[in-house]
């Protein structure tokens, strides 16, 4: 895979305190460093730069944009591990599909694991799959270009959910270069799937925060 990671022009921080950071990760940019020398540069090296301290607690894929969090100390990162492992970590997503889905609201509830002769595909599997679990809601569907906007949860966290379930309902996203066909993966220059949307109760003050940033397309 050859890695083209966008300029750094300095970090998105969307919130910060002693405890945590929130990011906006642009797409194109790896969340943590990949295999080869080509791959370090990510988002939290670069966050590092200026925040040292800082360490990971869950990844976006390298072509989605979105909201990330991160600990700024190994207590926190263990608070919040364990946050999104037990399902209290609230996250939404919105993305542009192909088509139009004949029902506004559904889920998607189809077994996932690793392509392993394929990797890093990902795949359907009843047999010996884990369960992935995806809510979605239809924002708006243009008819001009065939495609829908819509809202995607995931109920569960398996390594690309969204872009799994959506492909195998018939809606790939736009601009997938793993899932989607050409045509499809060529309707957008980047993966249009945006973290948009996390909820929590904050891990020192206990208080429920909410954040939410503007979708880049």
């Amino acid at each position: 895979m050859f890695y083209n990671p966008p300029a750094n022009t300095g970090l998105n921080i969307i919130y910060a305190d002693d405890s945590l950071l929130l990011l906006d990760k642009p797409a194109g940019l790896l969340s943590v460093p990949g295999r080869g020398v080509d791959k370090q540069d990510c988002l939290i090296k670069r966050v590092q730069v200026e925040y040292p301290e800082a360490l990971i607690v869950h990844r976006l894929d390298m072509a989605t944009s979105g909201l990330i969090l991160m600990a700024r100390n190994k207590d926190t990162q263990r608070l919040l591990s364990m946050m999104f492992e037990k399902r209290q970590i609230n996250k939404a997503y919105i993305a542009i599909v192909d088509g139009k889905l004949k029902l506004q609201r559904g889920e998607i509830n189809q077994p996932l694991i690793t392509d392993w002769p394929n990797r890093p595909l990902q795949k359907i599997d009843h047999d010996i799959g884990k369960p992935a679990l995806t809510t979605y809601k239809v924002i708006e569907y243009n008819e001009i270009n065939n495609t829908s906007r819509v809202e995607l949860i995931p109920q569960t966290g398996r390594t690309h959910q969204l872009r799994v379930h959506m492909q195998v309902i018939g809606h790939a996203i736009l601009g997938d270069g793993l899932y989607a066909t050409k045509p499809i993966q060529q309707k957008s220059n980047r993966l249009l799937l945006h973290a948009q949307y996390l909820a929590f109760a904050h891990p020192d003050k206990g208080v429920h925060i909410n954040f939410s940033n503007k979708v880049p397309f």
